[in-house]
């Protein structure tokens, strides 16, 4: 799993950063976060090539997360493309891309419409798994959990020739399932397979206040991002506007036992953004900043 930061600013853009949006790669299947003005000129510049994007998810109906999302699509068109575009998002989405784009796209838009509050999977395919949680903001707001499902088992080749398991078994026995012979016997799953890998997991925290009744939705991620549009001694401003600071999201990420925590969605006040690691280092060991072109591996 790849996440390449398209922008990390809040809502006005500053200092050469643009406003939130990036792209989540699973297994070469890509997926937009958010879709802040200028996200396509970020795309061409960072190398995505936007017409693999089947998938576009929206936290919340605020400017600098969607404002991008209307030329993102009418480009799309220009190109030809004819597949569908899935899009999870409010319904004021829905109405204002219809009220934007009244032409024929060439391809249709499948709208999930995703209701203030709700907790669902969104996606579930073989080998990835997305879901939103409620997060707490000044509208309705959501984030994000992309999962990169690994195999349950790992099969051992040279015990299943030994015990002469079938080949249309085998994703069974990935499964964690026990193979029973013609006359009866059973093949322990244990003696032909070894653990597989854990699911990889990656939580998008959007716009939010300090909100420790997430965690349970966000608990052993890889990686965490969460936003940190200010830093401490303006606490009062991140109060004010349910908003989170560097500190607060390091708290989030030590109660969620992540293993990595992304800062990102400054406030434009700030040109130099080194003081928010040192802020958050000091609760929360492994701190990187969104930086804007950097690619995330997990």
């Amino acid at each position: 799993m790849k996440i390449t930061i398209l922008g990390n600013n809040s809502a006005l853009p500053a200092f050469g950063r643009y406003p939130t949006a990036q792209i989540i790669d699973i297994n070469e299947k890509l997926f937009l976060m958010d879709c802040g003005e200028g996200a396509q000129m970020r795309m061409q510049q960072f190398g995505i090539k936007s017409m693999r994007i089947n998938h576009v998810f929206i936290s919340h109906l605020h400017g600098d997360h969607f404002y991008g999302l209307v030329g993102f699509i009418s480009s799309l068109s220009l190109w030809g493309r004819e597949k569908e575009l899935n899009l999870y998002c409010p319904k004021e989405i829905k109405e204002i891309i219809e009220h934007q784009l009244k032409w024929d796209l060439g391809f249709e838009i499948i709208y999930r419409i995703i209701e203030e509050g709700e907790k669902a999977i969104l996606v579930d395919e073989e080998k990835y798994e997305i879901s939103c949680f409620p997060v707490y903001h000044s509208v309705p707001t959501h984030g994000f959990k992309f999962i990169e499902k690994k195999r349950k088992r790992i099969l051992l080749p040279n015990k299943l020739q030994e015990y002469e398991i079938p080949k249309y078994f085998y994703r069974h026995l990935a499964e964690g399932e026990d193979y029973e012979m013609r006359n009866g016997d059973i093949i322990k799953n244990e003696w032909v397979t070894q653990d597989g890998h854990p699911n990889k997991i990656y939580a998008f925290c959007a716009d939010t206040r300090f909100a420790p009744e997430i965690c349970e939705d966000i608990q052993n991620a890889d990686l965490i991002y969460h936003e940190s549009t200010y830093l401490e001694d303006n606490q009062h401003k991140a109060t004010e506007r349910l908003h989170s600071t560097a500190k607060e999201a390091a708290q989030i990420a030590k109660l969620s036992n992540a293993k990595k925590l992304l800062l990102g969605h400054f406030s434009s006040k700030y040109k130099d953004l080194q003081p928010f690691i040192v802020e958050a280092s000091s609760l929360f060991e492994s701190v990187e900043l969104a930086l804007e072109g950097k690619v995330f591996e997990i």
